[in-house]
Formats: structure tokens, sequence, C-alpha cells
């Protein structure tokens, strides 16, 4: 079996949002899911849908982003790669991975005009916890709505 994609969706979006939509056209394959409710039962869902799946390539936005963090620091051996899009790294959920030291890639994009999670703040996070950290500062908002659909995701997926 082949890697498996994985989309995760921010807080307020869903499945069937701009990015959800975009991936689901040229990556049938790609498990996109909706999630709801608090921070846990959203991680529930996660695990549950990935409990027996390796080779994972992960993008979260915003949210999603966290997700996919706190996804990678607890099962490091079974992802090939995190794509993190405005990651809400700075909630205090994320706090207790602060210690972690993750060394799979990861690629972190982030609108420098974001004005709902804070670049500079989220880039030293993610320093810090992620060994093999790509870091790319965009001209951009925090939803990526230009920059998205020109990163050049072939390459990435």
């Amino acid at each position: 079996m082949g890697m498996t994609r994985v989309f995760i969706h921010g807080l307020e979006s869903s499945s069937r949002g701009t990015k959800g939509l975009f991936f689901r056209e040229r990556y049938p394959d790609m498990i996109i899911e909706d999630f709801g409710g608090p921070l846990e039962e959203r991680m529930k869902k996660l695990n549950g849908l990935l409990e027996r799946k390796k080779d994972l390539v992960l993008v979260g936005s915003s949210f999603g982003g966290l997700m996919a963090a706190i996804y990678a620091c607890e099962n490091e051996s079974r992802i090939r790669k995190v794509i993190l899009l405005a990651p809400a790294l700075h909630v205090p959920d994320f706090s207790r991975y602060l210690d972690r030291r993750v060394k799979i890639p990861a690629l972190l994009v982030h609108g420098k005009n974001d004005d709902v999670v804070p670049p500079a703040v989220v880039k030293a996070i993610a320093e810090r916890v992620f060994e093999n950290l790509e870091y790319r500062l965009v001209d951009d908002d925090h939803s990526l709505h230009v920059s998205f659909p020109l990163m050049n995701w072939k390459a990435l997926l």
C-alpha cells in the first residue's frame, strides 16, 4: 500500500471548503472528512480514521494544522510528511508538545498579513518542535486563498 494523503480543515471550515474542494478534485484518494466539536472530539475522530494507516502525508489548515501537528507529535513513525497552513500552534492545547523533537519533514506556510494566527509566534513554536522544518512566509492573509492554489501540490504530495 502506498502513502495516504489526508486533509484536515480549519475550525470554521469543512470538507467542502475551498481547500477541501481543491484537494477532492485533484486527489480523489485523499482522506477529506468533516470535523466538529472540541479539539478532543476532533482528535478522537482523526485517530480513528488513521488507526491502521501509515506512510501518511498530513495537510492541516489553521485549527486543522494544530490537529496535524498534534497527530505528528503522537504518531511520528507513521508519518512521511506534514504540511501546516497557518497552523494554530499558539493555543494552550499545543503547549504540552513544546518539548517534543519531531524529525519528519514539515512545511509551514503562513501569510504575513494573518490577523488570526500570529506568524512570528507560530514560527518560533514550529522551529522548536519540528527539527526538519521548511518555513515559507507568503504575501497573504490567514486563508492563504492567493498562495494556496499556486503551491506546487504535485511535488508536495
